[in-house]
């Protein structure tokens, strides 16, 4: 250890590879480099709940005799992962962030661990999540919120805050995530680290448990990484069909690391600052937009989206919250009553909802996905602010927002830009773009058509090109 370059803690993925590859690096070095820096480090974040640090080692050392026997290597061999503990890890702790699950040891991976492991990934530990992702901070039962690295008295976002805290504090070298609200997005943001959510089904979403079927419209697995070919490399490997589950894209996945080099001039860009119905922060407001103006440099052509939604909280919330009652609505009736009160919320308003509200929320899925359809007829993406607002204190939900009252309350009402995505099944991506006068992290939030993650990561690509960020790191690194 003491002739490895510490900095590469913060190098990209994909140099770590070819580190590895060349034998300039070993895996057992970078693992423990890694581990150290957690054990140094991570009380303050709280951005892991397990680390597993005695199995990381332990496949370290296979990786690098693979590597010394001049094996075939995998896409991600050696590179040290974080994994979010709502994701089953086959002999590992995996709590879902619930108070209900805190001792569970599942049987099986799910389909994202068992493709990243495969891959020759070595996972570091289980990252911290609100209570099955329930919520777009990160707060649980089961101890201390995950916090800032730029500012430990605020949020790291959720659900995936574990995992863009720990990719932006060096304390790992991929993170995965999984989206049903905003949650690679929101933490992407809130941390200043990129992140994508793909179309839905594009990553399997079997859960390492056979259980009947049932509809998921909402939720998609995906990468948190600091460098936008970091995370092609990563969805490479996660993407593909899955025979397990039902909403499986059966389509070919793309080269997503050719679609990083792309050249994007002439691509039509649609700003929107406010999805034409919610309230933004002055100062990400402004951060933003003048963000947006790269892209002129890039040689896109930039113009004003007439996207106006109306209200779509409410069909995503019918339609996520249903959900989340068939999956742990059981927990209502334990009577040591371990859910959190955004759990326990969310919970209820699933069971409480009709079939015809159902059916309406679906009807008004539809509409969402003709409206942005609409502008994808005129555009190549649309790109928005990611949040309206930066990281807030980890025990206080933004009471205002652009000066209106969030919709519906403060705890929900500060995801209006992400939760649409969801509702529709398209990809989107968060990318750092500036930071506020607190300092900070702002995201752009660049929103694709269904199926076309290789455009949302070609402008992510080229954005960072000409606005780059990895440079920067934060107080707690």
């Amino acid at each position: 250890m003491a002739n490895i370059d510490k900095n590469l803690a913060f190098a990209p993925a994909t140099e770590l590879k070819e580190l590895i590859a060349n034998k300039e690096v070993s895996p057992v070095e970078i693992t423990q480099l890694y581990l150290d820096r957690i054990d140094s480090l991570d009380d303050q974040l709280n951005s892991y709940l397990t680390v597993t640090s005695d199995l990381a080692l332990e496949s370290a050392k296979k990786a690098e005799q693979a590597v010394i026997d001049g094996d075939d290597l995998g896409p991600l061999h050696g590179i040290p992962i974080s994994i979010k503990d709502l994701q089953m890890t086959k002999g590992v702790k995996t709590t879902g962030g619930s108070l209900a699950y805190k001792d569970r040891i599942p049987d099986a991976d799910c389909a994202v661990v068992e493709r990243v492991l495969s891959a020759g990934a070595i996972m570091l530990g289980k990252t911290n999540s609100p209570e099955f992702g329930l919520l777009g901070a990160n707060e649980n039962r089961l101890g201390d919120p995950c916090r800032n690295p730029w500012n430990t008295d605020r949020t790291s976002g959720g659900s995936s805050g574990g995992a863009g805290a720990s990719i932006i504090a060096g304390l790992a070298s991929l993170a995965t995530g999984g989206d049903g609200g905003g949650s690679i997005r929101i933490p992407a943001s809130f941390n200043g680290t990129y992140g994508i959510k793909p179309t839905q089904g594009r990553v399997s979403s079997f859960t390492g448990v056979h259980a009947p079927a049932t509809a998921n419209y909402t939720s998609q697995q995906g990468p948190l990484t600091r460098t936008v070919r970091d995370s092609a490399l990563l969805l490479q490997v996660l993407a593909g069909y899955d025979s397990r589950d039902p909403g499986s894209l059966r389509a070919p996945v793309p080269d997503f690391l050719k679609a990083v080099e792309k050249d994007i001039s002439g691509f039509r860009i649609g700003w929107t600052p406010d999805f034409g119905y919610t309230s933004v922060d002055t100062e990400v407001a402004e951060i933003t937009k003048t963000a947006v103006q790269a892209f002129s440099e890039l040689g896109c052509a930039v113009d004003q989206s007439n996207l106006k939604l109306d209200n779509p909280f409410d069909p995503w919330l019918v339609i996520f919250a249903s959900g989340a009652y068939v999956s742990n609505g059981h927990l209502l009736d334990d009577p040591t009553d371990p859910l959190t009160w955004y759990g326990k919320w969310a919970i209820e308003q699933g069971r409480d909802v009709t079939a015809t509200e159902y059916i309406k929320a679906l009807g008004r899925r539809n509409q969402i996905i003709h409206q942005f359809e609409d502008e994808f007829e005129k555009f190549d993406v649309l790109v928005s602010p990611t949040m309206p607002t930066t990281a807030f204190p980890t025990d206080t939900y933004p009471q205002k927002i652009g000066g209106i009252d969030p919709y519906p309350n403060p705890e929900w009402g500060f995801v209006p830009f992400t939760h649409p995505i969801n509702t529709i099944g398209f990809t989107a991506a968060s990318i750092p773009c500036g930071f506020d006068s607190d300092g900070m992290p702002v995201g752009l939030h660049i929103v694709g058509k269904h199926g076309d993650e290789e455009t949302v990561l070609a402008v992510s690509a080229a954005f960072e090109s000409v606005r780059p960020w990895i440079h920067h790191k934060p107080s707690v690194s």
